[in-house]
């Protein structure tokens, strides 16, 4: 093969483009048409595979690094490190067609592989990667064969190619416009696919024209509960801000209208609830500050909302859990699952299914259209997005997702608190400066605040009002701030009167402790 070697990368990268979007079509195809039965497009399956195996090292410094960008790091990763894969096999075929060709196989396997590790695979499924990747070795022989052999370029009719002499510009251009070509369709054939498999389009028109019922209870977020300092977090976290961790490389779309929760296991009575069921249950608001296991000290994966929802114990009344059973592991559409204890579910703290969020249909990145808010758990034991699934059983005998993968397996939330203002590294001016922050300890609620500039004494902070023990609670203390540099340090204590754990210690395996700390300069 004559082909220079940029050219031949480019073949192979146009070939891995074909492999994607074709792949992609296919899959969309599927799963619109309700065939799939776990994740029939492979770059999604190889995603949720390699997050399934990562190490909690990895994991952790990936959300601290990228936080709610996380999963679009990794596929950015996965396209990187494809195209490097496939522009290597392109440049191999111009001396080892043959090997290229295995090598394209193999990437294929890997890719079935992944996809036949996905919770609810079935045969079908492998349909898409093996279609896919017999078109992308069909057009990968395909060039090789269209790039014509070597032979001397003719002075008067051919000139050569700097640095490459012995190839004849004529003979790479019908290559490599080729190669431009179907890297357009692959990318192409990409966005289609994954257009026809979400339906979010549908979805996203579906959820506008959601109205949610009104409730009997509104609830109200007092001027009291915010201490309105510059600079500090807004008692209500404003949607578009609120903090994104979950399994879901792909977000899910899913139909109100096909939309089913099941409740089975250890029940006296099996319960499947329909969305306009759901609604037409009798609602209530709930204001809970949601917190992600994987916050590190002084972290911001932690925010406070007004849900909407129907609270679960009573949908797990109509079901009629047995004697024996001690937990509950909910279930989402994209197969993530959550073991919560059955006791949070019943004991008339606000655990709801819910539909709504600060007033409005859920956002579809947080679950539309119904996950689960349990205050005082970890979002990783509780907060199941997208939820479909209910099952009763016990801690002996199910675990959710990450309790295997070396996380506790129950999740109650630790004492925590922060310091928002000023922020490490800031410079303030000598003088009288609101230190502010929140403090949380959902479902224990915050007694008390104290703060203390470097090794100096603990001083009391201003709490400012506690609508409810599963909200956290904004707090400023006015520290009069001399020239120089400072270390301030915040801690809290909770409703039951214990003082937040001064140990460091990491998010694994049942969240982060420690006091906060900021540095700062003051001119």
């Amino acid at each position: 093969m004559t082909t220079s070697r940029p050219a031949a990368a480019l073949t192979g990268l146009a070939c891995g483009a074909l492999v994607a979007g074709a792949s992609a079509l296919v899959a969309g195809l599927l799963e619109r048409l309700g065939l799939d039965g776990g994740e029939p497009f492979p770059v999604v399956a190889v995603g949720d595979a390699f997050v399934d195996v990562t190490p909690d090292w990895l994991r952790e410094n990936a959300i601290q690094t990228f936080g709610g960008h996380d999963k679009t790091a990794l596929f950015i990763g996965i396209a990187v490190v494809l195209a490097v894969l496939c522009a290597l096999l392109g440049i191999l075929a111009r001396s080892r067609v043959a090997a290229a060709l295995l090598g394209f196989a193999v990437l294929g396997a890997v890719g079935l592989a992944a996809v036949l590790t996905r919770p609810d695979a079935t045969p079908l499924d492998v349909a898409p990667t093996v279609i896919a990747t017999l078109i992308g070795m069909f057009a990968l022989r395909a060039l090789h064969r269209a790039a014509p052999a070597g032979r001397t370029p003719s002075p008067a009719t051919d000139r050569p190619v700097t640095g490459d002499p012995g190839v004849p510009l004529p003979a790479r251009r019908p290559v490599v416009g080729w190669g431009v070509a179907l890297v357009a369709l692959g990318l192409l054939g990409t966005w289609l696919g994954r257009g026809i498999a979400t339906g979010s389009e549908q979805v996203r028109r579906v959820r506008r024209s959601v109205r949610l019922p009104g409730v009997a209870d509104p609830v109200r977020v007092p001027e009291a509960a915010q201490v309105h300092v510059p600079g500090a977090t807004p008692f209500i976290v404003p949607t578009d801000r609120f903090y994104r961790v979950d399994t879901a490389l792909v977000v899910p779309q899913v139909d109100p209208a096909t939309w089913r929760l099941r409740v089975h296991g250890m029940v006296e009575r099996e319960v499947t609830l329909t969305w306009t069921e759901l609604l037409d249950k009798p609602l209530q608001e709930a204001m809970v500050t949601l917190t992600c296991v994987s916050n590190e000290v002084g972290g911001d994966l932690a925010g406070n909302a007004v849900w909407t929802g129907w609270p679960v114990r009573e949908l797990l009344a109509l079901a009629g859990p047995r004697p024996g059973a001690d937990m509950v592991l909910s279930r989402s559409v994209d197969g993530f699952t959550a073991g919560t204890p059955l006791s949070t579910l019943t004991d008339g703290r606000n655990a709801l299914v819910a539909v709504g969020m600060d007033g409005e249909p859920l956002p579809i990145e947080h679950g539309f259209p119904a996950r689960l808010v349990v205050p005082g758990l970890y979002g990783y034991v509780s907060a199941t997005k997208w939820v479909t699934d209910l099952k009763v059983t016990t801690f002996a005998r199910d675990e959710g997702y990450w309790t295997p993968r070396g996380w506790s397996a129950r999740g109650p939330i630790k004492t925590a608190s922060r310091i928002d203002v000023p922020r490490s590294g800031s410079v303030v001016r000598a003088g009288t400066v609101a230190v502010a922050g929140v403090a949380w300890a959902q479902h224990r609620g915050i007694s008390s605040v104290e703060v203390r500039a470097d090794d100096g004494p603990w001083r009391q902070a201003r709490l400012a009002a506690q609508p409810t023990v599963d909200a956290w609670r904004e707090w400023v203390l006015r520290w009069e701030a001399t020239r120089g540099h400072h270390t301030l340090t915040v801690r809290a204590t909770d409703g039951a009167g214990d003082l937040q754990a001064k140990a460091f210690a990491p998010p694994v395996p049942n969240g982060s402790s420690g006091w906060h700390t900021v540095s700062v300069r003051v001119d």
